[in-house]
């Protein structure tokens, strides 16, 4: 009777210790170009674990391919990998309950760094692209013309000649010191944000959107009513993110925010939805607006001003288009390149709501945080000399 051979540990390991082979070893090439890290350190040490594999008894040798599996995935994509360092786009924190009316409360200190990451992100060569800063002050030229310190920007079907008349007949804007709010901030697109380091690249995931209203658009709103407050101007800030947690239809609920307001404060003669906007070229370049304002960098800003039409009813838009041109003209001529050219168009931006309603963009998603809240401040302070200017007691 032949007695059988009793089978080795570790001898029959077959297609197993290859599967486990390829996962230890051949990942190791990629990964750790990928962070910088010492790939023949590594290997060896991959390798000494499989010279281990191949003389386990065969319980162990599953332990193992289960644990590999588990760590690599079903698709041979390895999980949880902790060889390069990335913060991935701006944090979506959870909302909280939009206020009835949020009355200002600074938040100027804490958005200037106190919830932004401290570690400025590694981000792998795919992903990046070019971040161009240009100052985006405009000349006169084609649909572009001067009208006091500031540019106007032509993009409506009304022929130059009838724009330059709307603009000769003044604005006739004028304030009560009652102690009434006048100015009413609201962000129609609260969440906007912005790149989070002053650089020539950025990541192409970043989505610069945040619920944090530290550190998205909400926060520049803050500054800019934070110097109408210190200028003893009645103003009030509202926070709601109207556009969170969809984005569809927030004009229609920023729209029910100033009708609130407005039934509520007669008083208000000023309304300012603040945005940033976004400006992008072929090739994954996005564009920063900025001039360098005594000595520091700021964001450059943009009125939008909504112009009706035969299908769009804005029946205050020549209003709203003398305001904004006033105002542009009191920033220009504190602070020289400060504004790009007013953008008159056929958009209705709830403009139809009021006399005194403009959107200004502060900046774009390339621009940081602080040069959007440098910029608020300063047209922030304009805006105050202009109301001041024209404040009559009551």
């Amino acid at each position: 009777m032949k007695r059988k051979k009793r089978k080795r540990p570790g001898r029959n390991i077959g297609g197993a210790a290859i599967f486990v082979l390829l996962a230890l070893v051949l990942p190791v090439s990629a990964n750790m170009l990928r962070s910088n890290m010492n790939i023949i350190g590594m290997a060896g040490e991959r390798m000494a674990a499989f010279a281990v594999m191949v003389n386990m008894p065969g319980a162990g040798l599953d332990v193992l391919i289960d644990r590999v599996r588990s760590e690599f995935g079903q698709n041979g994509q390895r999980q949880n990998y902790q060889g390069e360092i990335y913060f991935p786009g701006l944090p979506v924190l959870e909302t909280p309950s939009p206020p009835e009316e949020s009355v200002f409360q600074p938040v100027q200190e804490q958005a200037q760094g106190a919830a932004r990451p401290l570690i400025r992100p590694r981000i792998p060569i795919q992903y990046q692209a070019v971040l161009l800063s240009e100052n985006l002050a405009g000349v006169e030229g084609g649909q572009v013309f001067r009208h006091g310190a500031g540019l106007i920007r032509n993009d409506t079907n009304l022929s130059m000649e009838y724009i330059k008349q709307v603009l000769e007949t003044p604005h006739g804007i004028t304030f009560q010191n009652n102690g009434e709010p006048v100015v009413l901030i609201y962000h129609t697109h609260a969440t906007e944000a912005f790149e989070r380091h002053d650089s020539d690249v950025y990541d192409i995931r970043n989505t610069w959107r945040s619920n944090d209203n530290n550190i998205n658009i909400v926060a520049v709103g803050a500054a800019m009513a934070q110097v109408l407050e210190e200028n003893g101007i009645a103003v009030i800030h509202n926070s709601t993110q109207h556009d969170y947690p969809s984005h569809n239809r927030a004009y229609e609920r920023s729209a029910q925010t100033i009708a609130y307001y407005l039934e509520r404060y007669p008083s208000i003669r000023v309304l300012l939805d603040i945005h940033r906007d976004a400006l992008e070229r072929d090739n994954h370049v996005i564009v920063k607006p900025v001039a360098e304002i005594n000595g520091q960098t700021a964001a450059q800003i943009m009125i939008l001003v909504g112009c009706a039409s035969p299908n769009l009813d804005i029946p205050h838009w020549r209003e709203n288009l003398r305001f904004a041109a006033a105002f542009q003209d009191a920033m220009e001529s504190s602070y020289p390149q400060l504004t790009r050219p007013v953008w008159l168009r056929h958009r209705r931006y709830n403009q139809h709501m009021h006399t005194g309603a403009l959107l200004m963009e502060i900046g774009s998603n390339a621009n940081t945080l602080e040069e959007a809240i440098y910029s608020a401040t300063l047209a922030g302070q304009a805006l105050a000399d202009f109301v001041l200017q024209l404040t009559v007691d009551s």
